[in-house]
């Protein structure tokens, strides 16, 4: 099946979400790879992109970061605007609705992140773009889906038990490969495998793939 991404997608999707609820996304912790891999930078301005709920952007804001949380989604930055009131760290994120596909953030970051966004355009253009956002100097930290035949329902948009498309879809060599080593020096590029918590009790299988990058000066 082709999914389209836009704006009806995905506020769909949080409105059929359930606020709250066991296996809400809205309980989810922030990814175990956002702290692995930033947890030894300096802390400065940050994007995320396609923030969702708004775990990672609480935790990066609960470490001393200022960041900017975007997505295409009200109903979701509705949701990640009432966690972070409760994390007192509401005051250092800055949530904005926005379709990353044509969006411009009109800054540089010191870091930009994004965790198993799909915009309404092709996968590995999004990355392109959101690339293209951090500043000399800064981090890129992509945590997606790794295109595998046996990835099943992740937890984080696809709850009908179905894998993640192709098109939402990546590897790490597709994504190392975009980023030119004159521009770019590649400090994380991996495939992981690990659980996370569902619906029920029930144990989610995700297939993950890993690539942070350094943009030289």
């Amino acid at each position: 099946m082709t999914h389209g991404f836009d704006k009806d997608f995905w506020e769909q999707h949080w409105q059929q979400g359930r606020a709250g609820g066991p296996g809400s996304m809205d309980r989810n912790p922030p990814n175990p790879y956002l702290a692995r891999e930033t947890g030894g930078l300096t802390p400065g301005t940050a994007l995320d992109a396609g923030c969702g709920a708004g775990a990672e952007a609480i935790w990066l804001a609960s470490h001393g970061w200022q960041v900017t949380a975007a997505d295409i989604s009200a109903q979701a930055l509705a949701r990640a605007a009432d966690r972070a009131a409760t994390s007192g760290a509401s005051a250092r994120v800055q949530w904005v609705e926005a379709d990353l596909s044509v969006w411009d953030p009109g800054t540089r970051f010191d870091l930009v992140t994004t965790h198993y966004a799909h915009p309404a355009m092709p996968q590995l253009e999004f990355y392109d773009r959101i690339a293209a956002w951090v500043a000399p100097g800064g981090t890129l930290l992509i945590v997606g889906h790794l295109h595998t035949h046996s990835a099943t329902d992740d937890g984080h948009g696809h709850g009908d038990g179905h894998q993640p498309p192709a098109e939402a879809s990546a590897t790490a060599a597709d994504v190392t490969t975009r980023l030119d080593g004159t521009e770019w020096e590649t400090v994380t590029a991996e495939e992981r495998h690990r659980t996370l918590a569902g619906p029920g009790g029930r144990e989610v299988p995700l297939h993950d793939v890993v690539v942070r990058a350094t943009r030289r000066n």
